[in-house]
């Protein structure tokens, strides 16, 4: 079989952003050694790629699900809870070029949740986002061959990993080969990917900011399709790996790390969960988007405040409340 090399373009920016995220490595490896980073990490990759597709639960109720405990909350929110903690905690056992493995990883994913785990799509599919259409998938029949192109693809490229994983992450969204889970299945299988490359990333909570920024998650996909190659996607995805590696992982120390900004903002929200108006009046801020990428989103990103509404991330009513990590600052 004759593979194709899906289109993209190493861009400067790409280029630039792979000596960061070089350099970021080597300032990260000490969260491999903490047990108890480790944890909170898991539960916020766990949140997050969940959260993006419109789970409700928090992350306390995360944590209590995977300590085996039972929690109040929607039963399909719960079994998604389940079946991601199970993913995750076996995942680096999977070979990312291999088809077999993949379709394993899709029915623990999504056992009890459909009615074929495991099987690509046999009818035709519309990539959501945000309550709108994006994308309209390949035809059924196509899925099979697609699939097969991009894993080889994967398997012979010699490509930087940063970039390959970016690449298959959009290529599968794009080809969207599963009924349902594809979102959740193309985050793990770039973290899996990453991990092959640098046992680090088992550790490094990618999705939690994925979440955060989910709308222009969704505006790269939608710009890739646009131009027809990955190049957006990629630049969005490796800033969003810089900043992973670059958000201080709250632990003892975090109170020392995080900006002033936050921790106003942290002080403010002790009161109670608010929304963005009400936290702007408090802090005395009238420019939302100095709000914005001051004080929400690092708060956001560091998972130390969560939505009220995180299945409606622009909904009017939505507020914010603090996270559990947030609450033991």
């Amino acid at each position: 079989m004759r593979i194709e090399k899906p289109p993209y373009t190493i861009a400067p920016e790409i280029l630039f952003r792979l000596e960061e995220i070089g350099e970021a490595i080597g300032r990260a490896t000490g969260i491999v050694q903490d047990l108890r980073l480790r944890r909170i990490n898991r539960i916020l990759t766990v949140r997050g790629s969940l959260a993006i597709e419109g789970n409700v639960l928090s992350e306390e109720q995360v944590s209590t699900i995977l300590d085996g405990k039972p929690v109040v909350a929607p039963l399909r929110d719960i079994q998604e809870a389940r079946n991601a903690i199970k993913a995750y905690d076996q995942y680096q056992q999977w070979d990312p070029a291999s088809e077999t493995d993949l379709l394993s990883a899709h029915e623990v994913l999504m056992s009890g949740l459909l009615d074929a785990p495991g099987h690509y799509r046999r009818t035709g599919i519309g990539v959501m986002g945000g309550g709108a259409v994006h994308h309209i998938g390949p035809s059924a029949r196509r899925v099979l061959q697609l699939m097969a192109n991009l894993l080889a693809w994967l398997g012979s490229t010699d490509e930087h990993p940063l970039i390959a994983s970016s690449v298959f992450h959009y290529e599968f969204e794009f080809i969207h080969p599963f009924e349902d889970g594809n979102g959740r299945m193309g985050r793990l299988w770039q973290t899996l990917i990453l991990t092959r490359w640098k046992p680090l990333f088992a550790h490094i909570p990618v999705e939690s900011l994925v979440h955060a920024r989910q709308g222009d998650y969704y505006q790269a996909i939608r710009q890739s399709s646009d131009e027809g190659e990955s190049t957006p996607f990629i630049a969005f995805m490796l800033k969003i790996i810089l900043d992973a590696l670059q958000t201080p992982t709250v632990s003892d120390q975090v109170s020392d790390q995080v900006s002033d900004q936050v921790a106003r903002l942290l002080a403010v929200l002790r009161t109670g969960p608010k929304t963005a108006a009400e936290l702007m009046a408090a802090l005395g801020l009238s420019h939302r988007p100095t709000f914005r990428k001051n004080y929400l989103r690092p708060a956001l990103s560091a998972g130390l405040v969560e939505m009220t509404r995180p299945e409606s991330p622009t909904a009017k009513n939505q507020q914010y409340r603090l996270a559990v990590r947030g609450r033991k600052m």
